[in-house]
Order: C-alpha cells, then sequence, then structure tokens
C-alpha cells in the first residue's frame, strides 16, 4: 500500500504477483479448517472474509489510479486512494487485522503531514490544509479550518465501531484496548502546543471508564496523561518525554474539569 521501493512499474510488476495473499495459502487454510471446531472455523473465516475484502478495495482503488488522470507527481507511491476517507478506511481495516490475529499489539499511526498542502473536498471546503490553519485569527477562516479537522477527527468513529465488533471471548477489540488520538498543536495559527487536544478511547482491560472531559491546568504536559496511562496498564515507568508527574484519567477533581 505504501509503493515503497523501485519505480512505479517494478512496484506494479510486483503487486501483480502478490496480488492475493488468500489465493497463495488455500491449501493451507483447507488443511487447517478440518482440524478446528465449528466456533474457531466460523471465527477463521470471518477473518479471511476480511481479509478478501480489504484486498477486493485494495485493487479496486489500483484500477482506478491506473486508468485514470495522469499524475503530477508520476513516482509517487501508488496504490494509495484519491479519497482520504477510503484511505483511512483501508489503514483502520489493517490495524484492525494485525491487532486481531495478534500480529502487534502496538500500533502507530500518522494521517498526515501536518505541513501538507493538501485539499479535503469532502470536508466541504476546497481550501488547503496547512494554509488553512494559519487563519489569522479571522472567523471565517478558523470556521474553514474547524470544517477541516471535524472532517479528519469525523473518520475515527469507523474505527471504533470496527474495534468495538471485533469480538476476543467475552469482550471486543474495544474493550481491551487503548488508543491515544490526539494532536501535536493547540493553535497552529501560532504553533502554539500549549493546551493540545488529546482523546483516550477504548477500554484498556477495565483501566479506562471514558465520559469525562478533563482540563489540565496550565503548563501541563502532555505526556503525564501518557505516563498515568501507561501505569495503569501495569509498565513500571518513573517519567515519560518531558513528564512532570501524573494527571487523573478516571475521575475528575472539581476544580479541573469541565
Amino acid at each position: 500500500m505504501v509503493g515503497a521501493g523501485g519505480t512505479p512499474e517494478e512496484r506494479a510488476e510486483r503487486r501483480a504477483t502478490r496480488r492475493s495473499i488468500l489465493d497463495w495459502i488455500l491449501n493451507d487454510v483447507a488443511e487447517v479448517r478440518k482440524e478446528l471446531g465449528t466456533v474457531d472455523r466460523r471465527r477463521m473465516d470471518r477473518y479471511l472474509d476480511d481479509v478478501r475484502e480489504v484486498e477486493r478495495r485494495i485493487q479496486m482503488v489500483e484500477g482506478r489510479n491506473d486508468g485514470g488522470e495522469t499524475r503530477e507527481l508520476p513516482d509517487a507511491p501508488r496504490g494509495v486512494p484519491d479519497s482520504f476517507t477510503e484511505h483511512m478506511q483501508l489503514m483502520f481495516d489493517l490495524q484492525v487485522l494485525a491487532m486481531e490475529t495478534d500480529m502487534t499489539r502496538v500500533i502507530s499511526f500518522k494521517t498526515g503531514r501536518d505541513a501538507q498542502n493538501r485539499v479535503f473536498p469532502e470536508s466541504g471546503t476546497n481550501r488547503p490544509f496547512h494554509p488553512s490553519s494559519h487563519h489569522g485569527n479571522n472567523e471565517e477562516r478558523i470556521m474553514v479550518f474547524n470544517q477541516i479537522c471535524q472532517y479528519r477527527v469525523g473518520q475515527l468513529p469507523y474505527f471504533l465501531e470496527k474495534m468495538r465488533d471485533t469480538m476476543e471471548g467475552d469482550a471486543s477489540l474495544l474493550d481491551k484496548t487503548a488508543i491515544i488520538w490526539g494532536s501535536p498543536m493547540a493553535d497552529a495559527n501560532i504553533h502554539n502546543h500549549r493546551r493540545c487536544p488529546l482523546i483516550l478511547l477504548g477500554g484498556a482491560n477495565g483501566h479506562l471508564t471514558g465520559n469525562l472531559h478533563l482540563k489540565a491546568a496550565d503548563g501541563t504536559p502532555m505526556a503525564n496523561a501518557m505516563l498515568t496511562l501507561m501505569q495503569s496498564l501495569g509498565l513500571e515507568m518513573d517519567r515519560f518525554g518531558d513528564s512532570s508527574g501524573t494527571f487523573a484519567l478516571h475521575a475528575p477533581v472539581a476544580a479541573d474539569a469541565i
């Protein structure tokens, strides 16, 4: 999906020979199915259906990209959808599959470069992202930037619903996962890093209760919240990044909660 290595032509040739992972392992899958019980067989079939669906959507994207308009940057990675929503959903699906199969338990995902000039027409505006962030405190421009940010954050529910609908025993993948979603800036107009928004999602195996809106005191590093979360998950850490202490994530103190 990222088109790493070689020319676009070489990457296209590699994709043609590796178009479907499932097609390469059909015989192995058939043998494994014989040894599984009814519940495990059903679970494996659902996982394989999810993989096949991701493959199908990637092939659709590649077909559109290969047959569409000439790219201004022909060496750009191929196989990445032009639609931001479609790209995000593909990436979310791959992350859910990776966690569901325990291929990884930690994922770091950046949705785009901070200084990108990309336009997000689905947001309702054709103004580019980075120039819009430097709004000069103009109310109309602030609302336009807000529009873009709301559209981008609006991709998150798709991921959460996929996690919620993926069961592991008697709990969902979302119940067992801690998700940190945030921004490196609070006021992008002046590159201000104070009061950056941070969302904690998922149940983290009972360590996160949710439904809280907490306001940190001035000067509180974001790393304090991250340190507290890691400690609650059982990691023996005294510091993380520029942390200066911990930050209560469960019960709000009256003076600190809104």
